[in-house]
């Protein structure tokens, strides 16, 4: 487990702070440590029921030797049964062979009769028109990168990166942010504040940083959480269980191995049992119509950082920023890649490494006026935080294998608005 067992955490915030995962490299595999359940050996998960696969045998009237056969697997012994499968085999392939030789005598008499040696089948107009399919007009032809700016040429060829398919990839995800687009959502909550939000989003980053979870785990956890909570009227009592069970169903989408409900349980000092968790779980999938594929701004992210070909530490610097984002309400209703994009320029320019390029306005849709009021709120969350009781995120990225990201001052206003004229 994450947290030690001689003392449980009292409250939403665990008092332990472990380090996070290594990321020095992006295109590296993780292996998961898959944490234990409190009773020792993980248990089985038992959100989901057990499936029987039901096998339908569609049959022909002409398959009555297979019909034969599954009624023998069933009455008679496992080496009988190979037995009379092979007998049937030959039986069916002797009868097939005896057809074709009927058919091969009655071609041979019709030839014999003044028929062409070569019988040629005709083909009818609908098959004709199959055969031949009408020219795709070179209006709907995919849309071809310019040379300057495919950021992919150099992985074509390697299934791992769908290279081929990369920007059609992202131009579905952007697509599909119109779907999720939310607004503040707070005064539909009497019980609850952008406060009490805060608490729970970075209690959330300190849960994905001890389970040594994915990045992505925790953003779309955090994305699950704001959709339910835009949907749903929530008491202060039940919030730190929908933001745990939110976790859990990004853990079972993204990781290879999730942690268990179990550990759950654990991680909230055991105020909610089980059944309130399984609960919750099917009230969040229902809500949300099991549509939980929500585009999250650090997949983004990593694609728009490829373009200027950015390293590790100034792809962080931009992660950074963009965490911290996630515990801000007012930029709930940003899009993915806009807050993505914002985030890469407000690095970039800390970092002195330009501004924006027209590579990545080419693969972002963003100009420099669409992102200029975005950055400037990002450098005011960065310069002067919100609440100094907030401290996860900052911690996390304090740490030497990010970088100590955190540390690093903001820019000053004045080269800021210069970089976005």
């Amino acid at each position: 487990m994450p947290f030690p067992r001689g003392k449980k955490p009292s409250s939403c915030i665990p008092k332990q702070h472990t380090k996070g995962p290594l990321e020095n490299q992006e295109e590296a595999f993780h292996v998961k440590r898959s944490p234990t359940s409190p009773q020792g050996a993980p248990k089985k998960r038992s959100a989901f029921i057990d499936i029987t696969n039901a096998l339908t045998l569609c049959l022909s009237d002409h398959d009555d030797d297979a019909v034969a056969i599954r009624i023998a697997n069933k009455i008679q012994s496992s080496n009988h049964t190979k037995k009379e499968k092979t007998t049937k085999k030959t039986h069916k392939s002797s009868t097939v062979t005896v057809k074709n030789e009927a058919n091969l005598k009655k071609l041979g008499s019709l030839t014999s009769e003044g028929q062409p040696e070569k019988v040629k089948l005709g083909k009818s107009p609908v098959q004709e028109q199959k055969a031949s399919p009408p020219e795709v007009p070179a209006t709907a032809q995919p849309h071809q990168v310019p040379e300057e700016f495919d950021i992919d040429k150099e992985h074509i060829g390697d299934c791992f990166m769908t290279a081929e398919y990369a920007k059609e990839i992202f131009d579905y995800l952007k697509g599909r942010e119109e779907k999720f687009v939310l607004q503040d959502y707070m005064h539909n909550q009497p019980d609850l504040n952008k406060d009490m939000r805060g608490i729970l989003i970075d209690w959330m980053v300190e849960v994905q940083e001890n389970f040594e979870l994915n990045h992505e785990t925790l953003y779309l956890a955090v994305k699950l959480t704001d959709h339910y909570l835009s949907c749903s009227v929530a008491l202060r009592e039940s919030l730190q269980l929908i933001g745990s069970t939110s976790m859990l169903i990004a853990s079972k989408f993204e990781e290879r191995c999730p942690p268990c409900i179990d550990d759950f349980l654990y991680i909230c000092d055991d105020a909610y049992k089980r059944e309130e968790m399984i609960t919750m779980e099917v009230n969040i999938l229902q809500t949300l119509k099991f549509d939980i594929n929500i585009p999250v701004p650090y997949r983004f992210l990593r694609r728009y950082a490829k373009c200027v070909r950015a390293n590790m530490e100034t792809l962080t610097l931009a992660r950074y920023v963009c965490e911290l984002s996630l515990m801000e309400l007012e930029l709930v209703p940003e899009r993915a890649s806009l807050l993505a994009s914002a985030c890469l320029l407000l690095a970039l320019t800390m970092k002195g490494l330009g501004g924006w390029t027209p590579i990545l306005e080419f693969h972002t849709g963003y100009t420099l006026s669409d992102l200029g009021p975005l950055v400037r709120k990002l450098h005011s969350i960065v310069a002067c935080p919100s609440d100094d009781k907030l401290k996860a995120v900052r911690s996390k990225y304090s740490h030497n294998v990010f970088f100590e990201v955190a540390k690093i001052p903001a820019v000053d206003i004045q080269k800021l608005e210069e970089a976005l004229k």
